[in-house]
C-alpha cells in the first residue's frame, strides 16, 4: 500500500490544468462572458425603452399606455389569446393552440401576419452585416444589395409566364442572391486589392444601385410598367408562376408566406457557415486578427470577398422574398423611400452578430415598426403623425446604448484604477537547514 506524503496529494501541474490554479476566477469569467451575449442587449433595449418613455412623457402623454398600445398594434398577444377561441366544427367546444383568422375582425392575428413578415426581411439584412462584421468589415451597403436583388426578382418574376411554378420562384431567389452578391463583392474586391474601406465603397454603391433602379423603372425606363402609362414610374406585375406560396391569412391582405421560413432557415446556414465549415473558421480568424491569419497561411484578400459576397447575398434574399412574396412589384418610390437595409445595421448590432441575436433582434424591430404604424396605433393613445418617429427615435437609442458592453467595462476598469487593489504581503519564507 502506497503512502501519501506528509503534505497531502499532489495538485496536478498548471501546465496540465491551469483552472487549478484560481478554479473559481476561471468559471466566473467564462460565466460573465457567456452572461454578456444576453445581459448586454437586454440592457440596451430596456434603456432605449426607458429613454423613449421619457420622450413620450416629455410630449404630454402617458409612457405606460403608449407602450401597451404599441404591443398590441404588434399582435404579439395572439399567443396569448389563442385559448379563447374554439375549433369551428359544430357540436365541439374544444380549444386550439392555433387560429388562422387573419381578417380585419381578428386585428391581433393581422397585426402579428404583419410584423412577421417585416421580421422575415430584417433577419436577411441583419445577416448581411453580421456575416461581413464576423470578418472584420462593416457593410453599411446592405441597403444597396436589398434593392439590387429585389431589382432582378421583379424583372425575372415578371418574365417568363410559362415556366412551372417552383422553378420559377427558385430561378428569381436565385438570381437575387447572385445580384446582391455581386453588388457586395465588388466592395470586398476592392478592400482586398487596393485597401479601399468598405464602409465608403459599400455606400457609393447603394447610390449606384438606387440611381440604376430609379432609370429602370423611370418615366421611360426599360423596366417601366408600358400599361400604366408613361407617368407611373412603376414595374410591371410579377406573374402568379413567380409568387411565393402562402400559409396564413387572405392573399388580398398579405398574408404570411413561406418567406418566413426561408429567413429562419438563413438563420441555419449562417450558423452552420460559421462554426461548420472551413470557409466559417477562416472568416472569423481574419475577423479576429487578419495580420496573424495572413502568418497562418490563410488567404485573408479571398475571404474578405467572399464574406461580402455572402452578406451581399443574403440582402439580395431579402428583397426577392419581399417582392415574390407580398409586394409583387417595385416602383420608384418603392426604391427612394426603403430604409429595410439599414434597419439591418441596428439588427446586427443588437443581435451581437449570432444567428439566434439576430432572430431575436429583427423580431424586436419587426414588432416595433408594426405597432408603432399609423394603421395600428391607436391615435387616442398618441398621435399618428409621431407614432414612426417613436419606433426612429427607439431605434436610434438603441444603436447609441449598443455599446453599453464597452462603457462598462470601460468604467470596470476605471474603478481598478481609482481604487487599486492591496496586494497582500508577502509570507515568510521557511529557513532551509544547512
Amino acid at each position: 500500500m502506497t503512502e501519501l506524503p506528509p503534505d497531502g496529494p499532489q495538485q496536478a501541474p498548471l501546465d496540465q490544468k491551469p483552472e487549478a490554479y484560481a478554479p473559481s476566477v476561471a468559471e466566473r469569467l467564462a460565466f460573465y462572458q457567456r452572461a454578456g451575449g444576453v445581459i448586454t442587449p437586454l440592457f440596451t433595449v430596456l434603456l432605449a425603452f426607458l429613454a423613449g418613455g421619457l420622450v413620450v412623457l416629455a410630449t404630454g402623454h402617458n409612457p405606460l399606455r403608449t407602450y401597451k398600445a404599441v404591443w398590441e398594434g404588434t399582435g404579439l398577444q395572439w399567443f396569448f389569446q389563442f385559448g379563447h377561441h374554439h375549433i369551428g366544427i359544430p357540436g365541439t367546444s374544444h380549444r386550439v393552440f392555433f387560429w388562422w383568422d387573419t381578417n380585419a375582425n381578428g386585428l391581433a392575428a393581422y397585426n402579428l401576419v404583419q410584423t412577421l413578415i417585416l421580421t422575415s426581411t430584417l433577419i436577411l439584412t441583419g445577416l448581411a452585416v453580421a456575416f461581413a462584421f464576423r470578418c472584420g468589415l462593416f457593410n453599411i451597403g446592405g441597403q444597396g444589395q436589398y434593392i439590387s436583388g429585389a431589382i432582378v426578382s421583379v424583372w425575372v418574376g415578371s418574365s417568363w409566364a410559362g415556366m412551372a411554378h417552383g422553378l420559377h420562384v427558385v430561378l428569381a431567389l436565385v438570381l437575387a442572391m447572385a445580384a446582391g452578391a455581386f453588388i457586395a463583392a465588388i466592395a470586398g474586391f476592392l478592400k482586398a486589392t487596393v485597401g479601399a474601406h468598405e464602409v465608403i465603397t459599400t455606400i457609393m454603391l447603394n447610390w449606384v444601385v438606387y440611381w440604376l433602379g430609379s432609370f429602370l423603372f423611370g418615366r421611360g425606363g426599360p423596366l417601366q410598367n408600358p400599361s400604366q402609362g408613361r407617368s407611373v414610374p412603376i414595374s410591371n406585375d410579377i406573374v402568379p408562376s413567380a409568387k411565393l406560396p402562402t400559409f396564413w391569412g387572405n392573399s388580398e391582405l398579405q398574408a404570411l408566406h413561406v418567406g418566413l421560413f426561408i429567413a429562419l432557415g438563413a438563420l441555419v446556414v449562417f450558423w452552420l457557415l460559421l462554426n461548420r465549415t472551413t470557409l466559417g473558421y477562416q472568416v472569423r480568424a481574419v475577423g479576429f486578427n487578419p495580420e496573424a491569419s495572413r502568418y497562418g497561411g490563410i488567404n485573408v484578400a479571398r475571404n474578405y470577398v467572399y464574406a461580402m459576397a455572402i452578406s451581399g447575398a443574403f440582402a439580395g434574399l431579402g428583397g426577392a422574398i419581399d417582392i415574390l412574396g407580398w409586394q409583387y412589384r417595385l416602383g420608384v418610390l418603392d426604391i427612394q423611400v426603403s430604409n429595410i437595409g439599414f434597419i439591418g445595421i441596428a439588427v446586427a448590432l443588437l443581435g451581437r452578430n449570432t444567428a439566434v441575436g439576430v432572430g431575436f433582434a429583427a423580431l424586436l424591430f419587426g414588432a416595433l415598426f408594426e405597432g408603432t404604424s399609423t394603421r395600428g396605433l391607436d391615435p387616442s393613445v398618441f398621435p399618428p403623425q409621431l407614432a414612426g418617429n417613436l419606433a426612429l427615435i427607439i431605434q436610434a437609442l438603441v444603436l447609441l446604448f449598443v455599446g453599453a458592453d464597452v462603457l462598462i467595462l470601460y468604467m470596470w476598469s476605471l474603478r481598478r484604477r481609482i481604487f487599486p487593489r492591496q496586494e497582500p504581503p508577502p509570507s515568510p519564507q521557511p529557513e532551509v537547514a544547512a
